[in-house]
């Protein structure tokens, strides 16, 4: 059951509901002392989605090349996606007036569940967008045996 509701209607409050540790991502880099463009980017957002045949995940990554990133199985069932957007290159006769796209390294996790044919994992990165796909096992239907009543 999922909370986040799309509409087309302004709603002023909507953006409360999206994530309620959203504020809480943004001041952690500023206590740690870390590069706030580094850990922008840190937490790479992914959908997963469950279809009847897959698992399928996808994550906007524009820019990224495809050397750049990483999927990986660890441990038999948990899918590691991870990479680095390289910061652009400062020429210093550059005026910058604004810096809002982020750079960085990226890791997410996910445990499989049990019927994760983890072995015919297959990802692809177009157009920014990386989709992992991850088949699912046929789930063997209990065989149900009809037992005659005497009497």
């Amino acid at each position: 059951m999922s909370i986040v509701r799309r509409s087309n209607v302004f709603d002023p409050l909507a953006d409360l509901w999206a994530d309620p540790f959203d504020t809480f991502r943004s001041i952690v880099p500023a206590i740690s002392g870390g590069n706030s463009e580094t850990a922008a980017f840190a937490n790479a957002r992914m959908d997963w989605k469950e279809t009847p045949e897959a698992h399928v995940f996808k994550a906007d990554l524009p820019g990224v090349k495809k050397e750049e990133v990483k999927v990986e199985v660890e441990d038999g069932n948990v899918l590691v996606v991870s990479g680095e957007r390289t910061k652009e290159k400062e020429d210093k006769n550059d005026k910058w007036h604004r810096v809002e796209r982020s750079s960085g390294k990226f890791v997410r996790r996910f445990r499989l569940p049990e019927d994760a044919k983890v072995e015919d994992v297959k990802a692809g990165l177009e157009n920014g967008v990386l989709t992992v796909t991850v088949p699912k096992a046929q789930v063997k239907k209990p065989e149900v045996k009809a037992i005659q009543i005497s009497g």
